[in-house]
């Protein structure tokens, strides 16, 4: 899976998490679907630092990279990645940009509606996770997994070919989201892991646009 194919699944990626209450007792499906809606609910914005894994099934390949992201309501992001190649993928809800600086270039051109959806938007859309997803365990019989996540397994009740199923694994205290995999139609994957997460931290309005740096050529998307 290419890059910029995952950007159009995540972006809009992450804005989550207000504090809700966990408990250390085994928590009923509804319970924590609640307390991850409500969590999601109270989401304006997130920046965190990110660690990613691409693997292409047809190929038995994994690409690695890494970087920080920046999400907001309203369809903003700032996906901004520092391995193994510097790329930023910056969207004010209007437009879209993908700057390359190794190509001294930046594609340009109308942000998807699916951007705003659960589709491109998917923890964004985890505030109404049950009006988008089908939603159970992973593992009904043992709900989390060894360092205590409640772990999801999501099923989109309109699956698009970027998003075919979803796994979250979510600490329970404050909803979380520490570990994302986002399967597509040809069960390719890709798993994210969320660190040092600053929420509803007031990330102004000008960090998601782009002012491409002089001399940079400018190419509409296709």
């Amino acid at each position: 899976m290419k890059r910029r194919t995952l950007a159009s699944v995540l972006v809009g990626t992450l804005l989550t998490l207000g504090s809700a209450a966990g408990g250390a007792r085994a928590q009923s499906l509804d319970e924590a679907v609640q307390g991850l809606e409500g969590a999601y609910g109270r989401m304006i914005d997130l920046r965190a630092e990110f660690t990613q894994s691409s693997f292409n099934k047809s190929l038995n390949q994994a690409i690695p990279a890494q970087g920080v992201v920046s999400i907001k309501r309203g369809g903003k992001l700032r996906w901004e990645y520092s391995e193994p190649t510097k790329q930023e993928i910056v969207s004010d809800g209007t437009t879209l940009w993908v700057y390359t600086p190794s190509l001294n270039q930046v594609n340009v051109g109308p942000a998807p509606e699916a951007l705003a959806g659960p589709a491109g938007s998917f923890l964004a859309g985890l505030g109404r996770v049950r009006e988008h997803f089908e939603v159970r365990f992973l593992n009904p019989a043992q709900p989390r997994d060894g360092e205590g996540n409640v772990v999801f397994d999501l099923t989109p009740k309109h699956p698009q070919p970027t998003l075919a199923k979803l796994q979250l694994a979510v600490e329970p205290r404050h909803w979380e989201v520490r570990k994302a995999v986002v399967y597509d139609q040809f069960e390719n994957t890709v798993t994210m892991r969320f660190l040092k997460m600053a929420i509803n931290a007031g990330l102004p309005d000008r960090l998601f646009t782009f002012v491409p740096p002089p001399g940079v050529a400018t190419v509409p998307m296709r």
